[in-house]
């Protein structure tokens, strides 16, 4: 079978690479590491639901089901798996898991072992999981996979003339929980209809997140009764535009979390500042109130000083792409970013709602702005907006509960 000789050489490659690079190089010694592990720590008299993320923004969407099950159904036990190490090694100490690892490389003998030392009684594949030994290996014995949060599109190999084996593998899905209706109708057009819209998990996500916010005395006393702009995941070209005019207006506050929390940087946003301003790991309440810009020179803050201000920048859209609009949006502020926004989803339904902003330059920037501290009621009309979007779009996770049935 073509598929199984792609995932051998796909097993090959990371090998090889793995001898010159350190991500590959932590993929293989996870695979090598995964059996043992699951020998050692599973517990033979328990029920497991397995979910299964390729990376940490995958994660995050699967991550408020998780959460949901733990509360409501603590006799499972919960086994999360990961593809890539960049959502391994941050959350593979993640307490919401009796047991983190890495996944193995599709093959029929690996897919084989892991399912029968793990026999989970459900599973959860995240977005675009399409594991071919894995998914037939789980549907001939009968254990129901949910595919959660996943989209799909016209380009995808399901849909093309050349595809049908691949489609197969869409029919051993138990149900599928789709994001929207095209995907609904792809997946009609190729005879699969055990599909539901949900929309997608990270709206309830954000909600989660936003309820738990932390409350941080230092940022609420560097805050005050100012008007403050709080710039999320900053690139240099990002910090050019919002730090200049920043600068001559003395009216607002300013609170900078860069996407690059290093020496190098900082001390290039503070080169660019031209006034008061303190880094957070260095600020006291005595010290703290005289800075007029906030440096969050630290990381697992973000999310939580969005509600620290009144308008909001999502940096990236100078560069490769902006960083999640969601987080800044739930808090009910207005969200800027940079014109590489086109493939981002919610970035475009911001934009129509009204709630999110694009900018191209320093004077779409300084224009925009200027009615934001010159017109509450716009202000106010436009933080609605973005609040009022994540808000009406959240609900998938109340879906997919009772849409499972939990023994």
């Amino acid at each position: 079978m073509i598929y199984n000789l792609a995932m051998y050489i796909l097993e090959l490659g990371v090998k090889l690479a793995a001898l010159f690079s350190d991500k590959p190089a932590k993929m293989v010694k996870g695979y090598r590491e995964v059996f043992d592990l699951l020998e050692s720590k599973i517990d033979r008299n328990a029920q497991y639901i397995w979910f299964h993320a390729a990376s940490l923004g995958e994660f995050e969407q699967g991550r408020p089901l998780i959460e949901r099950i733990r509360k409501e159904y603590p006799q499972y036990k919960i086994l999360q798996t990961f593809f890539s190490p960049s959502g391994y090694e941050v959350r593979k100490n993640y307490d919401g898991a009796d047991i983190v690892c890495y996944l193995p490389i599709d093959t029929p003998s690996n897919a084989k072992k892991f399912i029968e030392l793990v026999n989970p009684c459900m599973v959860f594949f995240v977005k675009y999981e399409f594991w071919h030994n894995y998914l037939n290996t789980l549907f001939k014995k009968g254990i129901p996979v949910y595919s959660v949060s996943s989209i799909f599109r016209p380009g995808q190999i399901f849909f093309r003339w050349y595809g049908k084996s691949y489609r197969q593998v869409l029919k051993t899905f138990a149900h599928l929980f789709v994001q929207n209706e095209e995907s609904k109708q792809l997946l009609a057009g190729i005879g699969v209809t055990n599909t539901t819209v949900v929309g997608d998990t990270r709206f309830d996500r954000v909600l989660d997140i936003c309820a738990a916010a932390k409350q941080l005395p230092l940022v609420q006393k560097f805050k005050g009764d100012a008007l403050t702009f709080v710039a999320g995941s900053s690139w240099g070209p990002d910090e050019d535009i919002f730090i200049q005019y920043f600068n001559a207006h003395p009216e607002m506050k300013l609170i900078i979390a860069p996407h690059v929390v290093n020496d190098g940087h900082l001390k290039e946003i503070m080169s660019k500042l031209q006034r008061p301003c303190i880094r957070y790991t260095q600020a006291t309440e005595e010290n703290v109130s005289k800075a007029d810009c906030l440096i969050i020179d630290c990381y697992g803050l973000l999310s939580s000083i969005y509600r620290y201000g009144e308008i909001s920048y999502i940096g990236g859209g100078f560069g490769v792409g902006i960083h999640n609009v969601l987080e800044a949006a739930v808090y009910g502020i207005p969200v800027i970013f940079g014109p590489n926004n086109k493939k981002f989803r919610e970035a475009q339904h911001l934009l129509a709602n009204k709630g999110g902003f694009e900018i191209n330059g320093f004077e779409d920037f300084e224009q925009l702005m200027n009615r934001f501290l010159t017109d509450e009621a716009y202000l106010a009309q436009s933080g609605k907006a973005a609040g009022d979007y994540v808000k009406n779009n959240s609900g998938a996770m109340e879906v997919i509960m009772k849409s499972v049935t939990f023994t």
